[in-house]
């Protein structure tokens, strides 16, 4: 497909808003960024609508066009999803794990613990579920891992380590990959549904704080 005016604002400002450089409910003056990029209004317009598409950027009467911000429930169910993509990933995964696997897993987990940061446990985090479902073999089911994180963005993943914290996910990580280490496939499947079901009884809490 050609590519248009709208391209590097749509890529410029989606990646913006996966960052969490801009923050959800930010407006997104037309104006202003077509000044940044030195064009008109529209293909600026045509970028915001593509974001509309992708749930990124609402656009409301009198206002203009905004960063989307996910309700309590659209959270939660995305933490729901993450349930049934992750465990299938581990539990096909699991058979082809190799010695190197563990070991880099847990020199990550090493690391990990010595961080002190939100946004370090956040990317730490990440990783070492990535790593958990990369021998699966499956290309599609993880790319589906990976847009289900890219959906919930820098902001949101943050909001998730923050309420968290960093000592029962890192428990609940260790006895993961012990199980993964005995080839107990039930019991570390077992294990990470509960993991990631913590998580999202934690969030729910920390959401109605009003955090």
């Amino acid at each position: 497909m050609p590519s248009s005016a709208a391209d590097p604002i749509y890529d410029d400002v989606r990646a913006q808003i996966l960052s969490g450089a801009i923050k959800p409910g930010s407006p997104l003056r037309q104006d202003e960024i077509a000044k940044r990029f030195g064009v008109s209004k529209i293909p600026v317009r045509e970028a915001l609508r593509r974001l509309e598409v992708e749930n990124l950027v609402t656009f409301e009467r009198n206002k203009g066009a905004t960063v989307r911000q996910h309700s309590e429930k659209e959270i939660l169910q995305l933490l729901d999803i993450r349930v049934a993509l992750e465990c299938r990933a581990l539990e096909l995964a699991i058979p082809s794990m190799i010695t190197s696997d563990f070991r880099d897993m847990r020199q990550l987990l090493a690391d990990y613990a010595q961080r002190t940061e939100v946004a370090q446990w956040s990317a730490m985090n990440a990783r070492f579920h990535h790593m958990l479902y990369e021998p699966c073999g499956n290309t599609l089911l993880l790319a589906m891992i990976d847009d289900l994180q890219e959906r919930l963005g820098q902001y949101l993943r943050l909001l998730v380590s923050t309420a968290s914290g960093l000592e029962r996910p890192m428990r609940e990580h260790d006895k993961i990959l012990e199980a993964c280490e005995k080839q107990d496939v039930e019991g570390a499947v077992g294990m990470l549904r509960q993991h990631i079901e913590a998580t999202q009884k934690e969030v729910a809490a920390f959401l109605r704080r009003g955090i």
